[in-house]
């Protein structure tokens, strides 16, 4: 009996709630990335990616390359999650277990298409879709094959909006052409190995002999990937154990002896345990900085923020507080940064910038004990963030969700000189209308972000 995989992933998922949830913009190139132009991008729509911008990009050159009709929306983290419980809410009604791979995409093996055919596979997917699309309007992508490995790259071939089926006796003949890269765990080391012996595509993997495997890449990861090209795949779809902390360190070939080397060293993990953060859909509140000495002495220090968060900008704020340095601890060698104490639920915080300045403590005692968390409060430091926090003067940022009572919910197009200008709109009203108010208009409040999806029924509201 043939079986059938089946990968789930939702289309630019982050930027399609925000076009759902704010009509008018459907067909815009959104970058959902904050609105200073700081940071990274978290999302782009497809409007926006033809222009090459993408998740992970900065966001300065995402804008850049999409130009003047870019549209930067602050992340509303809250609203993803809540979309995302409902999607896979629509999933379990179908599919007993699922192995959910992050806040938008999964793993499915569904038992009732033991032995389907491709076509049968097709109609169930297309019905799968059609039903998300309906309840939560958000569109999807699903791909299908007999392995993880084709249900993940038929996923890609499907989107945006589609199903693709590898069926069983063509796997080999679509597998074996892609580049290598493709594979599930070839990375750009992997590949950069693979390219130095001559392989270019999945097909030329597969069909490597053992001993000119193990000259390539030698060790287990070599084997199970010479398995996956030859399109063994038998690895079962299981629920995952979510992860209690999220991490990236890296030891380098020569010690950082100088302020800059570990502050650049610093700012790579924060952003690689970032993209992993942002990937999971969930918030961190504790920082952790791990250092390696050359002497290979290990010291940890963490600090806990009174909120779970995403935002680069804290997180990384909060690294550069615990970070130490050459003078103090002598040459180093791996520098990591984890995140932990992972929440779905985040919270927006009044002044944000208060933590998102970037602070050095002043030398510290070297009578420390390593491998143990620093909770007993802030050291002395000294500001070095170059320009001024925007502080409250102004009591309206752009693209924060508010209420009136006469036009009901809405969020921030601009706000200046006394007056806030809002596009009132919702999942449920369609493209709505721009009002500008004063900006102490004592009626016009801040409101709470999932009011836009309109879903007050399903979330008990009504």
């Amino acid at each position: 009996m043939a079986r059938w995989v089946l990968h789930i992933d939702m289309d630019a998922f982050y930027a399609s709630c925000e076009q759902l949830t704010r009509p008018t913009l459907k067909g815009r190139p959104v970058l959902v990335a904050g609105v200073t132009g700081r940071g990274v991008v978290a999302g782009a729509s497809y409007e926006a990616r033809k222009y090459g911008a993408r998740s992970a990009m900065p966001t300065h050159r995402a804008a850049r390359l999409v130009g003047p009709k870019a549209v930067l929306v602050a992340p509303r983290r809250a609203v993803y999650s809540v979309a995302s419980h409902r999607v896979f809410e629509v999933i379990a009604r179908h599919v007993d277990v699922v192995e959910q791979l992050s806040i938008d995409e999964a793993f499915m093996e569904p038992a009732e298409l033991v032995g389907a055919t491709p076509e049968q596979v097709t109609e169930w997917a297309n019905d799968l879709r059609a039903e998300i699309r309906s309840e939560t309007g958000l569109p999807s992508s699903i791909g299908a094959g007999p392995g993880k490995q084709y249900a993940k790259i038929g996923s890609g071939r499907a989107k945006p909006d589609g199903v693709f089926v590898i069926p069983h006796e063509r796997q080999l003949e679509i597998l074996h052409p892609m580049p290598v890269s493709e594979l599930w765990g070839v990375g750009p080391v992997t590949e950069a190995k693979l390219a130095a012996a001559g392989i270019a595509t999945i097909g030329d993997l597969a069909h490597l002999s053992e001993k000119e495997l193990d000259i390539a890449l030698g060790g287990a990861v070599g084997r199970q990937l010479w398995w996956l090209a030859q399109g063994i795949d038998d690895r079962p779809v299981a629920p995952r154990a979510e992860a209690k902390q999220i991490s990236s360190e890296h030891t380098y070939p020569q010690d950082l002896t100088t302020p800059p080397e570990v502050d650049e060293a610093l700012k790579r993990a924060a952003a690689e345990s970032h993209r992993r953060l942002v990937k999971d859909g969930r918030g961190a509140r504790t920082v952790t900085v791990k250092l390696r000495m050359a002497d290979f002495r290990i010291e940890s220090r963490s600090a806990t923020l009174p909120y779970a968060t995403d935002d680069d900008e804290t997180l990384l704020a909060t690294a550069f507080k615990l970070v130490r340095y050459p003078d103090e601890v002598g040459p180093i060698r791996l520098v990591g940064v984890s995140y932990s104490g992972l929440e779905d639920s985040l919270q927006d915080v009044l002044f944000p910038e208060l933590d998102q300045a970037i602070v050095k403590p002043r030398p510290v005692s070297t009578d420390y004990e390593t491998g143990v968390s620093d909770h007993a409060g802030e050291p002395e430091v000294e500001v070095v963030r170059e320009g001024e926090p925007a502080g409250a003067a102004g009591r309206w940022s752009a693209t924060q969700d508010v209420f009136h009572p006469d036009f009901g919910h809405g969020w921030v197009q601009g706000a200046g000189k006394g007056w806030v200008t809002v596009r009132f709109e919702t999942r449920a009203t369609g493209p709505g209308k721009i009002k500008s108010l004063r900006a102490d208009d004592p009626q016009l409040t801040p409101a709470d972000p999932l009011d836009s999806l309109a879903w007050g029924d399903w979330l008990g509201r009504e």
